[in-house]
């Protein structure tokens, strides 16, 4: 889960680094020594203010991690010597884009999905949940990517677009996900795409992208029950469902769609799980790196305390603080959880700026529910598993995730369940 804007330290210049680099080479031959030289050959062809800029970066990410992460131990990864390997990769880059590649593969050894660099286009991304896209959110079905739904309002919803249709090409290429890191498109640019139809017959349609916000989403559910999607764990996200819980406080039962939620605020998460208890409840367990524990609470002031029935939607891409509030609904027996394991992606973690405008993710804590049981790398195991969709229940509109949280909840059968 993320704690941002928590801590506001910038890297300055090379730290803790600098001053390792300047001993080991006064007092003779020395890995950081081999480094430098390494950085200065590979990086010769490039301007002094980029190779300057890319080793205030790095510099300011590894000292960062040294001092800020979690595990003083680094999962056993020897932390020192990963600047020797990556320090010159990261000082010969080019471009920011190859720069926080060399910088994330460097954090990938600590096989932690909470500690990574994050450009600031992604930052503005996370932090509005603006996208600047044509409107199609997509799942990958047999190794082709399926579009799953349509933004309401969105291009690519007027354009004709419907769930179903199999994206194969984009700008005449063989379309792939987009890869970790790269910026959105320009707003207005122009997007040839290639499909499938429902009906498996080639369409070409061209689809200009623009700016726009994945609202949270309510509908009715049969047997006066309401559906309830948010995209994150945050302030707005928490209003807006305090305000639906009071709105329906007669409602048989609630669905809470956490599927494809990649977590937020700790303190949201605790905030949120509160909506659904008349007292106060423990949500887990934070471990520092000095081994310091706290427990956390939910604070109960003014919730709405929402008494019916409730299910909680997760899936693969389900993490951290979904898979908290997942897991602690299933712990009290609150709720019944419907879907497919979650991601395993559970710590506590804040953000850090760092030179260039990017902000550095680390771990900072360590998290367990209040028994103890840790989250990270296991997720959340549902009560009720459900296979994941294939291409004709989306081209038929059904969701059996829906149909299943519907069942178990004791509502209208699914045979009636709406098309």
């Amino acid at each position: 889960m993320l704690r941002l804007f928590q801590s506001t330290r910038h890297g300055a210049g090379i730290g803790a680094l600098a001053f390792w680099t300047i001993i080991l080479s006064a007092i003779g031959p020395a890995p950081w020594r081999a480094a430098a030289l390494a950085s200065d050959r590979a990086a010769s062809a490039l301007a002094p203010a980029r190779i300057a800029h890319n080793l205030s970066v790095f510099d300011s990410v590894w000292d960062l991690v040294d001092r800020k992460y979690y595990d003083p131990k680094f999962h056993g990864i020897d932390w020192l010597a990963t600047a020797e390997v990556y320090r010159p990769k990261a000082a010969a880059a080019a471009s920011d884009e190859t720069l926080n590649k060399a910088i994330n593969a460097m954090l990938a050894l600590l096989k932690d999905h909470h500690t990574q660099l994050w450009t600031a286009d992604q930052m503005r991304r996370l932090l509005t949940q603006k996208h600047v896209f044509t409107g199609m959110n997509l799942i990958l079905i047999e190794k082709r990517w399926v579009v799953r739904e349509l933004v309401p309002g969105s291009p690519a919803e007027a354009a004709g677009v419907k769930p179903g249709w199999i994206l194969l090409t984009r700008n005449g290429q063989p379309f792939n996900a987009r890869p970790a890191g790269q910026a959105d498109p320009s707003e207005g640019a122009v997007v040839n795409c290639g499909f499938l139809d429902a009906a498996d017959q080639p369409v070409s349609l061209e689809l200009k992208t623009r700016t726009i916000k994945q609202e949270p989403q309510s509908r009715n559910l049969p047997g006066n029950a309401v559906y309830l999607r948010f995209r994150l764990f945050d302030a707005s996200s928490h209003i807006w469902l305090n305000r639906q819980l009071r709105a329906n406080p007669n409602a048989s039962a609630i669905v809470i769609d956490l599927r494809g939620n990649p977590g937020g605020k700790l303190f949201f998460a605790g905030e949120m799980i509160g909506d659904f208890f008349d007292h106060s409840v423990g949500y887990g367990e934070v471990t520092s790196r000095s081994g310091r524990q706290s427990g956390i609470h939910t604070f109960h002031f003014l919730a709405p305390r929402y008494r019916g029935g409730l299910a909680v939607l997760v899936d693969g891409a389900s993490a951290s603080a979904a898979e908290i509030f997942a897991a602690i609904m299933k712990e009290h027996r609150r709720a019944t959880i419907v879907g497919r394991r979650t991601a395993g992606a559970v710590l506590d973690s804040e953000f850090f700026s760092v030179p260039g405008g990017g902000r550095l993710q680390i771990s900072v804590e360590d998290y367990a529910l209040p028994g103890g049981q840790h989250l990270e790398g296991t997720g959340v195991e549902p009560d009720v598993s459900v296979a994941v969709p294939t291409l004709a229940d989306i081209r038929a509109g059904r969701d059996r995730d829906i149909e299943a949280a519907v069942l178990a909840l004791g509502q209208t059968p699914a045979a009636e369940m709406p098309r």
